[in-house]
């Protein structure tokens, strides 16, 4: 269980154990004590504040104070420097092959965060996506923007189907898990420790689901001329729910060209998650 869900139980525990030494007090002597008020004060204030600060570690997708968080890949100094593309929300039958085909030509690898309900209904491109080197890797079953909310016993559920379901259609289980939007709860660390699946979230993003502008996605992932871009990097794009140009292109399209070229420039090989990792992180660390 990560530390800062253990001090926020013994925080609550202790809070508890104050309130109710004022409610004795107060049932005793029927009257407050000259510290009732500020002990009251003091534990609710405490429990608001914890729950304010695990609040905005959930909503913060790179944060690792609620559990372990990969947003980096490893670098060593015996092999070429790598990133890691990752992709996220396909497969959709109208972008994924020409993402695959872009990916092909420039002779790169990616990691493909799949959600299953759609997955299942394009068993083809999932072949794909393994058969031309990529990995598959656990998006959820059905990318619900409630995921965040969802208790243990939901939240094992929906990542527990995906898992199985990607399984049988991708042939090998995938090895990363990433919650929809990089949102999450604090429960949502022990469930992945339990499955074995390390939460997986990125170095930098594009923004590219709301943000038709493809130049402005390539500046927040790799800077002007490619200056941001640096060995161990973790890149998200999406080929699901991606924003269109003033054209209609899907920004992935227009984006991902330039980023692999801006990546050869700087010496940094494109990668799946499973070729930086000969290991899977652990993910109940």
């Amino acid at each position: 269980m990560p530390a800062a869900i253990r001090a926020s139980i013994g925080l609550h525990v202790v809070a508890a154990l104050a309130v109710a030494a004022v409610a004795v007090e107060r049932l005793v002597i029927g009257a407050w004590g000259a510290w009732s008020p500020a002990v009251l004060a003091a534990s609710v204030g405490a429990i608001a504040l914890n729950h304010a600060v695990l609040t905005l570690a959930g909503l913060c997708p790179r944060c690792s104070l609620l559990g372990g968080n990969v947003t980096r890949v490893p670098t060593r100094p015996d092999t070429a420097p790598v990133v890691a593309i990752t992709i996220d929300d396909g497969p959709d039958p109208a972008f994924t092959p020409a993402v695959l085909d872009l990916l092909r030509e420039a002779g790169a690898h990616a990691s493909f965060f799949l959600v299953a309900e759609r997955a299942k209904r394009h068993p083809d491109l999932v072949a794909r996506i393994v058969a031309e080197g990529h990995s598959v890797e656990n998006h959820t079953h059905a990318h619900s923007h409630a995921f965040s909310f969802s208790g243990p016993a939901r939240l094992r559920r929906e990542i527990a189907r995906a898992q199985a379901l990607l399984t049988r259609l991708a042939g090998e289980p995938p090895r990363f898990f990433r919650a929809p939007a990089g949102l999450r709860n604090p429960l949502l660390a022990p469930v992945l420790c339990r499955l074995g699946l390390p939460l997986t979230s990125w170095t930098r993003r594009g923004f590219d689901t709301v943000t038709a502008d493809p130049e402005r996605v390539l500046r927040r992932l790799a800077g002007d001329e490619g200056r941001l871009l640096a060995p161990g990097d973790i890149l998200l794009l999406h080929d699901g729910h991606a924003a269109r140009d003033r054209q209609g292109d899907p920004v992935i399209l227009r984006v991902l060209p330039p980023l692999l070229a801006a990546c050869r420039a700087r010496g940094l090989r494109p990668v799946s998650l499973r070729e930086a990792f000969p290991e899977s992180p652990d993910p109940c660390r």
